[in-house]
């Protein structure tokens, strides 16, 4: 390895001096890492350090990638979850999954730390995680609970919202329409959910739709029985709903606009 890229020792990061032969202690390198990360670029300046015209440590670029490599782990993850490829009951290792993904093992790592906060699976000791078993009557108490949280907010939005801003729902309406037709309920579940946020995102309530969109993610996990609990016509069904009340609301009809609301959520059971 040439010496202009001979990583520090004790903290993997390139140390720009040795380029000019200058050993430095890596206590005292690793010093200079940690004093970059806290004061960001151009901060040595400010308060009266010299730099010597030294060549500055990259900073975000790894932090960014590997944040971006567990988000995409974790779409993943929730996608063959969704979709029935990870069994309920079954366990399985961050190596293994690293393998599938063609990545290393610790994003997979922190996205099913992830999805364990979020009750999806449970740590197994030394061995990984299990995909959490769930049953129909689980899925029914989601379906009550959204309900109670979900449809008075519809109900008052249908009376406050100018028919406009419903209209400018229509095509995420629309898109649940054709993620319907595709049979796939991964994709069904992202399309409906991102439909059903955009609506609730009307009342201004960030944390009303972060709860809400946690609870949709969670009635939207596999059951015991099997990975497909709706069928491609139960979907297509559900999604006509969609369309169906935004029409009811365009067109100012509380009263099958409130009637819609309940049969939805009624249907989700």
């Amino acid at each position: 390895m040439k010496q202009g890229t001979q990583a520090s020792a004790g903290t993997g990061v390139p140390d720009p001096r040795m380029s000019r032969g200058a050993w430095v202690p890596p206590q005292q390198r690793a010093a200079d890492v940690d004093r970059d990360w806290s004061l960001g670029d151009g901060a040595g300046a400010v308060r009266g350090e010299h730099t010597h015209s030294e060549t500055p440590i990259p900073r975000p670029r790894a932090v960014v990638q590997r944040s971006s490599v567990r988000g995409q782990i974790l779409d993943a993850l929730r996608t063959a979850l969704v979709g029935g490829e990870l069994t309920p009951g079954e366990v399985y290792s961050a190596p293994a999954l690293g393998e599938r993904f063609g990545v290393s093992a610790t994003p997979v790592r922190e996205a099913m730390q992830q999805l364990a906060a979020e009750g999806a699976v449970e740590v197994v000791p030394n061995r990984g995680f299990r995909v959490i078993e769930r049953g129909a009557r689980e899925l029914a108490e989601l379906a009550e609970i959204r309900a109670l949280i979900e449809v008075p907010v519809m109900l008052r939005l249908a009376r406050t919202v100018p028919a406009a801003r419903w209209a400018d729902l229509r095509p995420l309406a629309e898109g649940t329409v054709r993620a319907a037709s595709s049979g796939c309920r991964a994709t069904y579940a992202e399309s409906d959910r991102a439909f059903h946020c955009a609506l609730l995102s009307l009342s201004g309530n960030e944390q009303l739709v972060h709860i809400a969109e946690d609870l949709h993610r969670r009635a939207q996990w596999p059951l015991v029985g099997g990975p497909v609990t709706r069928g491609r016509a139960d979907l297509a069904a559900d999604a006509a709903e969609h369309l169906a009340l935004l029409e009811a609301l365009v067109a100012g009809e509380w009263d099958v606009a409130q009637s819609l609301v309940r049969e939805h959520f009624a249907g989700a059971a």
